[in-house]
């Protein structure tokens, strides 16, 4: 067991929730948003314009979602070189054999095989076959073998998400927008969680509007605190700068959250607020404008996972457009400051507890 436990530290394998559920799930967020999200964005304005370079470079970096992904999360588990760059056709094998599941199935796959070549690395004479040879066929077998039925799991459960908003906007509304933007806010990634269940329309919607509430409701009712420099980074960069506040404080995250409560069946009763673009976007509130960008992509052309929800192309009138600005920023930006105001008069929050370090 000593022995064991030393080669583990030895070659920095940690089983830990926190190094897969944080560090591999954030970094696998951020190779989701460097191939999937932005290439959508570039083709979708590139065919809005009229512009086929734009729509030919959006469509490659598209393409590479699953080696972007997987390559992310080998980063994020310390992997040496020949075992990141390996991750690259392992991570195109389980996203292609996922299908609706492929970055579920990417964020397990990709943490087994950068694992396993970890484990082998430098440990022969012939390291550059050994290795790279190891990380691929574990990957690859593993992507043939259990990625299929984390796609039909992980689209029926997006699909019962989605039915259930449908058939229940109020309390779904409600639940769907706490929760995933509760989950943007800690340091775990709600772009991911998304992506993984393929959360589009109106529970796409309801994401979206409680990761705005978050973004944007930190980032106004701290202003006094954090200026216009608290506001950009919030607004436009992530709630989770306020992790530490919460964690000395936590009731100044009563007011984001029950503003998410209000904004989230809105979004789904009063707007029907459907978000059918990259599901990524549904996580990703006001960051870089994703969550509105996402909304409004789908609106113009639905991705594939929306399609095969049924959703169509629409040409979005003044009242889609009226919901999407309240829901986003402007509800968010009056409700989260007043119901803080609140906090404030019990004695909850006190001036500083939100200042940024």
């Amino acid at each position: 067991m000593a022995d064991a436990k030393a080669f583990l530290k030895r070659k920095n394998i940690e089983f830990s929730a926190r190094r897969y559920g944080i560090d591999a799930l954030g970094a696998m967020a951020q190779g989701l948003f460097c191939s999937l999200l932005i290439g959508t964005i570039i083709r979708t304005a590139g065919s809005q314009l009229g512009v086929q370079t734009l729509t030919d470079i959006g469509t490659y970096a598209m393409a590479v979602s699953g080696p972007a992904m997987a390559v992310a999360i080998g980063y994020a588990l310390q992997a040496p070189p020949m075992v990141l760059f390996s991750l690259a056709a392992v991570g195109w094998a389980a996203n292609a054999e996922g299908g609706a599941g492929g970055p579920l199935a990417v964020l397990l796959i990709a943490i087994f095989a950068a694992e396993c070549g970890k484990a082998v690395s430098k440990e022969t004479k012939v390291d550059i076959l050994v290795t790279p040879a190891v990380t691929i066929l574990v990957g690859v077998a593993l992507a043939k073998w259990i990625a299929p039925p984390i796609g039909i799991a992980a689209g029926k459960f997006g699909v019962l998400i989605d039915s259930a908003t449908k058939l229940q906007p109020f309390w779904m509304g409600i639940a769907v927008s706490v929760l995933v933007g509760v989950a943007l806010t800690l340091p775990i990634s709600s772009a991911a969680i998304c992506s993984v269940l393929q959360l589009t329309g109106l529970a796409g919607g309801a994401a979206v509007a409680g990761c705005c509430a978050q973004m944007v409701g930190f980032a106004v009712m701290s202003f006094r605190e954090n200026k216009w420099g608290g506001l950009v980074s919030q607004g436009l960069g992530t709630s989770m700068l306020q992790m530490p506040n919460i964690v000395r404080n936590p009731r100044v995250w009563i007011a984001p959250i029950v503003t998410s409560a209000i904004t989230g069946p809105i979004a789904t009763c009063l707007f029907h607020l459907e978000m059918n673009g990259a599901p990524i976007n549904s996580g990703m509130g006001t960051c870089g404008l994703c969550g509105p960008i996402g909304v409004w992509t789908g609106w113009l052309a639905p991705g594939e996972e929306a399609l095969a929800k049924g959703a169509a192309a629409i040409a979005p009138s003044g009242f889609d457009w009226l919901g999407l600005a309240l829901v986003a920023v402007v509800l968010p930006a009056a409700l989260c400051p007043l119901i803080n105001a609140l906090c404030r008069k019990l004695g909850w929050v006190k001036d500083g507890d939100l200042t940024l370090s």
